[in-house]
């Protein structure tokens, strides 16, 4: 076993060690063959107690804590950035976490007056870009703030990403824009941040992972496989199978979902290709270009027969599976959730797990994260209605209820649990607010 495969034996150990209990319970539960699915649940918490301060409704007995707002002096020097989207928790040991956490800004926006390490800067200035990551270091006992910094700088729209098994967050660009003047750069690629970075990483682009509309990302801590989501009315689910599992920058082969034929359009706005609980063996196809100049991945793909989904967004791995989520998927277009089991040898499976049909189930589910027992929570992010936007409980019967209230008008982003399962974090998009939630978590 070479060094590079012990370190990503080793992180996966740890990443399986805080995922296993949340995943044991979904597993047990036997998605496959449950009785009720997509249906509309009184709330396995109970009714939503009104926030005094008007910003998150939660159940009786849970409480939060805004950790990090916009503007907030960060000890870099720099202040906290606007549009804070996907995040990823990690332990650092020492009775402290880590939260990396996105900024989906573009090149005319304030990024909080960073300065230092960029990928790319404004036209030929020294400016970085303001998209990025900021990184939380909390105790994870009291959640006090211990330090707070930007660990990426110059990129554009940070949108999701995923953790690593060996302790980073891969963070997404979710912007195909490419140099022309105004910027020096093309953008649309992955980049990667250490939790434990201390400040401004160097930003290299994972550019053999392809260069499209990214949403999310996640990894089988098994295989070392990343899968990736794409933000697009007809994106494609893609996969990375590295080189060498852990070594990203290395190499490897980037491939496209395959659905069988025959099964039609699984975004299912047109009669319903593929029903709740369905399953679908799935196969790969290897893609050639993928830096596709002209921004066209996803058609490359689709003419070698992969099959298009309706905005793939929020993704997260358990030990044995993964779920996405599909905004504006379904015969509602209110959102869909797939479930894919990689077969890690054999065939892949993929089973659309929950398909919402009405507001009250969810509207545009983004990201989503494994909640302690087994449970999905779903961050919903729709503006159309002028309405309020929730965290969603999705049971492991498929069974849909409230699990918060947002009182701003924003998006709910970045969903994700520390590893011991007590806090959920989660950001509101804008003006960026961070929040820990804790309280009696089912387990």
């Amino acid at each position: 076993m070479t060094i590079s495969e012990m370190q990503f034996h080793a992180g996966r150990r740890t990443f399986l060690k805080g995922t296993a209990g949340a995943f044991a319970a979904l597993m047990a539960s036997g998605c496959a063959t449950r009785a009720a699915m997509g249906t509309a649940a009184a709330g396995a918490y109970g009714p939503l107690v009104e926030d005094p301060a008007g910003l998150l409704d939660l159940p009786r007995g849970f409480t939060y804590r805004a950790v990090s707002r916009l503007g907030d002096a960060m000890d870099d020097g720099f202040t906290v950035p606007d549009y804070g989207d996907g995040m990823g928790c990690f332990d650092l040991g020492n009775g402290q976490l880590a939260l990396v956490r996105n900024h989906e800004l573009r090149p005319h926006q304030d990024g909080g007056g960073v300065q230092g390490p960029a990928y790319d800067t404004v036209a030929r200035s020294l400016v970085p870009l303001p998209g990025g990551t900021t990184t939380i270091v909390l105790d994870a006992e009291t959640l006090a703030v211990v330090k707070q910094y930007r660990s990426l700088a110059g990129t554009i729209r940070n949108c999701a990403g995923g953790i690593t098994p060996w302790g980073s967050w891969l963070t997404c660009e979710e912007n195909t824009d490419r140099a022309n003047g105004r910027i020096n750069k093309d953008h649309g690629y992955v980049f990667e941040v250490p939790a434990d970075a201390p400040g401004l990483v160097e930003p290299v682009p994972i550019k053999p992972m392809g260069r499209f509309n990214h949403e999310a990302a996640c990894v089988d801590p098994v295989t070392g496989i990343v899968y990736m989501t794409e933000d697009r009315d007809d994106g494609v689910v893609y996969r990375y199978v590295p080189k060498v599992p852990g070594k990203l920058l290395e190499g490897g082969r980037l491939q496209a979902m395959v659905l069988p034929a025959g099964t039609g359009d699984v975004r299912n706005w047109n009669g319903t290709a593929i029903a709740v609980g369905g399953a679908l063996a799935v196969n790969w196809v290897d893609l050639e270009d993928p830096e596709s100049p002209e921004d066209d991945l996803r058609k490359q793909a689709a003419a070698k027969g992969a099959t298009v989904f309706a905005r793939g967004e929020g993704l997260h791995m358990g030990e044995d599976e993964l779920y996405f989520c599909c905004t504006s998927g379904g015969a509602a277009k209110l959102g869909q959730i797939f479930r894919l089991v990689p077969g890690r040898g054999g065939a892949d499976r993929l089973e659309l797990f929950f398909e919402s049909s009405s507001v009250e189930q969810f509207n545009y589910g983004d990201n989503l994260c494994v909640a302690p027992g087994g449970s999905l929570v779903v961050c919903e992010d729709q503006y159309t209605d002028m309405v309020d936007n929730h965290l969603r409980w999705i049971s492991p019967l498929g069974e849909a209820s409230v699990l918060g209230r947002l009182r701003i008008q924003t998006e709910l982003a970045g969903a994700c649990f520390s590893p011991d399962g007590r806090t959920l974090f989660v950001n509101a998009f804008s003006p960026t607010t961070t929040l820990a939630i804790r309280g009696p978590w089912i387990g």
